[in-house]
């Protein structure tokens, strides 16, 4: 029986492409999605995937931080920020959802309470993991001390775009990526410091195990329910 006045839940699709996706086919499915939720003709949706080894840039990106010895794919990104590394190993996340309302915590058309609920479910993801996300306030992304070496490196970077309210693009955590393809740019234009990933810090999990715990800290967050759909 439903209860007058009683909240409910909102629900959005959720799924993985198994094979990698090439990164302009990625921008198209996006574009197809955005374009219908602008219009009604479809749901909002989080896409988790992987890509070939690519680099892509930002509106930020500087040519003089590109170095690309392995002569791997660039892409002009359209989202915010500098040069980026994607490839097998690193779980993107791309989140297209309707900012002219409230999602969960984010209050409607509010873009830095949208970038904060971004960074804190990576942390939260992370916290499964015991291991210790953190934000700071002069760089984006998600940072981790690394307990043998005590460096500061980046685990995750965030890139998003919104078109009339209606965002897309996401983030990126470092799973087990080969972190030697991240030399051939300076991450994020942020040269004093490192990268990570979650193998490199000692945790070999998988990434359906990643997934689940994408999916687990989703909710809390946003007030949506994660609806699977088939897998790709």
């Amino acid at each position: 029986m439903q209860v007058r006045g009683a909240m409910t839940e909102k629900t959005i699709l959720w799924n993985s492409s198994q094979a990698p996706i090439p990164y302009p086919e990625a921008i198209a499915g996006m574009e197809r999605q955005v374009a219908g939720i602008r219009d009604g003709s479809l749901p909002e949706r989080v896409w988790l995937l992987e890509h070939p080894p690519t680099y892509t840039a930002g509106t930020s990106a500087r040519d003089a931080d590109l170095f690309n010895p392995s002569g791997f794919p660039t892409h002009a990104a359209g989202r915010g920020g500098q040069w980026t590394y994607h490839g097998p190993g690193q779980r993107v996340a791309y989140v297209m959802l309707d900012l002219t309302r409230q999602q969960g915590t984010v209050p409607a058309r509010d873009l830095r309470a949208y970038v904060h609920a971004l960074e804190e479910w990576l942390i939260r993801t992370l916290r499964r993991f015991d291991v210790t996300g953190e934000r700071r306030a002069d760089r984006i992304g998600v940072w981790v001390v690394d307990p043998v070496t005590g460096r500061e490196s980046k685990i995750a970077a965030l890139g998003v775009r919104v078109t009339r309210w209606t965002c897309w693009h996401g983030v990126a955590l470092n799973v087990a990526p080969d972190l030697s393809h991240f030399e051939g740019i300076v991450p994020c234009g942020i040269r004093e410091h490192g990268v990570t990933s979650l193998h490199a810090l000692g945790h070999d999990v998988d990434m359906a195990t990643v997934d689940e715990a994408l999916r687990a800290s989703w909710q809390p967050l946003f007030g949506s329910v994660p609806t699977p759909i088939e897998e790709t």
